[in-house]
């Protein structure tokens, strides 16, 4: 089967970028979640239950311009966004809720993402996570601007953007160094960065 129209697009763009930005290592944050690859086929997503062992949560994927990525919730919130096609597919009202807003914001049509989250991490984390959320569509903050907001260090925020378990709607790719883009280690690097930033019209390498 050929490629889709979304993933010409997205492999014209990687194809025009200088070659240095395959590398994901730039910058103190990683960007998306650690090692995800476009082709992978993701098995079915469990969760520690305190009171009755471990249990599947229901997920749901879809097509995008950077990539198949799979979908999550629990307890009517959405709890990640990976890289891959998931085994298993619920379509339960939510999980079609977040398709619909990530097909809208791919086809420039939604700039801002209206889902109950739930994304597990310590409350650094998930003070980090809040103050990427208020980043406005097609703006970017640098690491610095993001430690003065939730605290700690312009490292600690890249570490936190790396363990950010719902990319693109908690939107670590519009977290870029002073001077350079930052790093990025979802899809293909700092080409999918890149990609989300142009979609956006935000720019992906300050001066």
């Amino acid at each position: 089967m050929g490629e889709s129209a979304g993933e010409r697009l997205f492999h014209d763009f990687a194809r025009s970028q200088p070659r240095a930005a395959l590398s994901s290592q730039a910058g103190p944050g990683s960007g998306l979640r650690c090692g995800a690859s476009l082709d992978f086929r993701l098995p079915s997503v469990w969760h520690p239950r305190d009171d009755q062992g471990w249990t599947r949560l229901p997920q749901l994927s879809l097509h995008t311009p950077i990539g198949d990525v799979t979908v999550s919730e629990e307890d009517g919130a959405i709890v990640s966004i990976d890289w891959g096609w998931g085994r298993d597919q619920t379509e339960t009202s939510l999980l079609c809720r977040a398709r619909d807003q990530l097909h809208a914001y791919f086809d420039g049509e939604l700039t801002a993402f209206d889902l109950p989250l739930a994304p597990a991490g310590t409350p650094y984390r998930r003070a980090v996570w809040d103050a990427l959320r208020r980043i406005p569509y097609g703006q970017t903050r640098s690491y610095g601007e993001i430690a003065r907001a939730a605290g700690g260090s312009a490292r600690s925020v890249g570490q936190a953007n790396g363990c950010n378990p719902i990319p693109i709607v908690i939107p670590c790719h519009r977290v870029v160094g002073s001077g350079h883009i930052g790093g990025y280690s979802g899809g293909e690097g700092l080409p999918t960065k890149r990609f989300l930033l142009a979609l956006e019209g935000a720019a992906g390498d300050p001066g």
